[in-house]
């Protein structure tokens, strides 16, 4: 009986294998599925260009699909194994789903910089992108092809024979890739040199990429350790017998775009305050605009440790160390410093400092369920003012806001009902299904909310005038798409990026007993508003406004520098 049974279980057992696919099939499919369907992104894009527009062209998506095609096959041979196989090929599926829908809706691209805001993304952000379109995608791009594969037998096969199966289509995959590009080698080359979002479009390959430089790029450091700078860092002459404390308000800007902004030029009136602030300029201080200011990256993880950086936009995209930042100089040099945390995080900027989250209070007056408007980072300042240095305090501080701003896509959750000016809003956080009116006017609303808070901040300096020389900075950390060429959010490769992802706001008010102290000409600065500044100068100009002496000062890229009627004595 027992012999029976075990004939009949190896019977049945057999019969199975007869049935069961052999693993190479579900690699190559898989492939095959992924580079068509799961990269329409792609070839959505490849269609656009004008020199598609012929029968060479359809050669060349033929050819270029089998390419992908052979690059997910040669990948998939060195990962797919007995227990890895089905996994694998559910990872490929799913980062798949996820990245074509993405790219379709937004038409965004996917780099390194690009995984570094997914992996940065907290709850909350990730729920604001959630959509029906996101669902219907993944289930038909990832979950389906996932059961249907999980539900079909695999052949079994020794490990001698997966590694002899495996090396065969590797071998495989570099043939077809190599057949495949040979013929349009140089429309390849060349699309790949023109059009280079079409890097950035390879599903999922676009971002298995992106992580894989960075996981590289703790490697490239060579000291493994924060490198110091700025230890000579000092008090200048101003602090002698001081009357009043200086204290500068770094307004870090969320998405905000220049050309959004009406006292820039905009043909909307968004900025109604700050006009009023710049054209009635009393004895409490000026306000001034630099219209032609750019930032150093196209997300918040890219722009804001290089603008907090010593390097300038290149250097810091090719550094090979870590280094400490504007934040460390500030306190070596003996200031209080504060940073309000209102977003997501500094991207470790502030880690060496007091920092405050206010984005997770519970305060009627200024936070809903899930988060605070920006005013809340005024709420108890003087008590958080207390909580540091009263040494340092005595002598300065600089205090920096991080706000939510315009963060999207849910704009419309970015201004309280009384401040919204421009409507209807778009609510909905599937940009693509509002209208182009409702899409800018829940963002523009953003931005007069924006102007309100700027006017609390330097309302707030004008009420502490009688014990302190009070300023404001607020310059963004990058800009914005609403739907120009179809375009949604932020994000892209900064050499691909169009000028709204990259142009921002950079705004001053300082009081006039501030203005006497640098012995700022404000005749000049209006008169160079429209000279162009970027990211490179925000490190240096922050230093001269505090007057701090080091050797990492460069006064050539100090943005008011040039202003000065008497120059800091270094």
């Amino acid at each position: 009986m027992f012999l029976k049974l075990f004939g009949t279980k190896t019977s049945s057992f057999e019969s199975k294998q007869e049935k069961a696919i052999h693993p190479t099939w579900f690699m190559v499919l898989t492939s095959v599925w992924l580079a068509s369907i799961g990269n329409l992104a792609l070839w959505q894009e490849l269609i656009r260009l004008p020199e598609m527009n012929d029968w060479r062209a359809v050669w060349f998506g033929v050819a270029f699909a089998a390419l992908i095609a052979a690059l997910l096959c040669l990948l998939m041979s060195l990962l797919c194994w007995r227990w890895t196989l089905k996994p694998v090929i559910a990872l490929f599926l799913t980062s798949a789903a996820f990245g074509a829908y993405f790219m379709l809706s937004y038409r965004v691209v996917i780099d390194s910089s690009m995984m570094v805001n997914v992996l940065q993304t907290d709850l909350k952000e990730s729920l604001e992108l959630f959509s029906w379109r996101l669902v219907v995608a993944v289930l038909f791009l990832a979950v389906l092809p996932i059961v249907v594969i999980w539900k079909r037998q695999v052949k079994q096969l020794t490990l001698l024979q997966i590694i002899v199966s495996n090396v065969k289509l590797f071998l495989a995959s570099c043939v077809v890739a190599a057949v495949a590009v040979f013929p349009i080698y140089q429309d390849f080359a060349s699309s790949m040199r023109n059009h280079i979002q079409l890097r950035y479009l390879i599903n999922p390959l676009n971002s298995f990429y992106g992580l894989a430089q960075l996981a590289i790029q703790p490697l490239q450091n060579t000291s493994g350790t924060l490198q110091a700078i700025g230890a000579d860092a000092k008090l200048g002459k101003m602090y002698t017998n001081q009357p009043k404390i200086p204290i500068l308000v770094l307004v870090l800007g969320e998405t905000a775009r220049s050309t959004n902004f009406g006292i820039n030029g905009y043909d909307r009136d968004t900025t109604p305050l700050l006009k009023k602030l710049k054209e009635n300029a009393d004895q409490s201080g000026e306000l001034t605009t630099q219209t032609n200011a750019w930032s150093c990256g196209t997300s918040t993880a890219t722009s804001l440790p290089c603008m907090f950086s010593h390097l300038g936009k290149s250097a810091y995209e090719n550094k090979t160390a870590d280094y400490e930042n504007l934040i460390d100089v500030l306190d070596k040099a003996g200031l209080a410093v504060i940073w309000l945390e209102n977003q997501s995080g500094c991207k470790g900027i502030c880690d060496r400092v007091y920092r405050a989250a206010t984005n997770k209070l519970d305060i009627a007056e200024f936070c809903s369920t899930d988060e605070c408007f920006d005013e809340i980072m005024l709420h108890n300042l003087d008590d958080r003012l207390r909580e540091v240095s009263y040494e340092k305090l005595s002598k300065g501080a600089v205090i920096v806001m991080h706000q939510m701003g315009s963060h999207g896509p849910a704009y419309y959750k970015r201004s309280p009902a009384a401040i919204k000016k421009f409507k209807p809003e778009c609510t909905n956080n599937a940009l693509q299904e509002c209208s182009r009116t409702e899409l800018v006017n829940a963002y523009d609303n953003s931005i007069v909310y924006t102007d309100y808070f700027l006017s609390k901040v330097i309302g707030m300096l004008k009420s502490k005038a009688s014990t302190i020389q009070g300023g404001m900075l607020y310059v963004s950390d990058h800009g914005e798409s609403l739907g120009e060429n179809n375009l949604y959010l932020h994000g892209l490769p900064y050499a691909i990026a169009p000028d709204v992802q990259k142009h921002i706001p950079w705004i001053s008010w300082f009081a006039n007993d501030f203005i006497g102290r640098h012995n700022l000409d404000t005749d000049c600065m209006e008169s160079r508003s429209g000279k162009q500044l970027n990211h490179d100068n925000y490190f240096h100009t922050v230093l001269g406004l505090m007057d701090i002496q080091t050797a990492v000062y460069n006064a050539d890229l100090d943005a008011y520098a040039t202003c000065r009627v008497k120059q800091i004595v270094k």
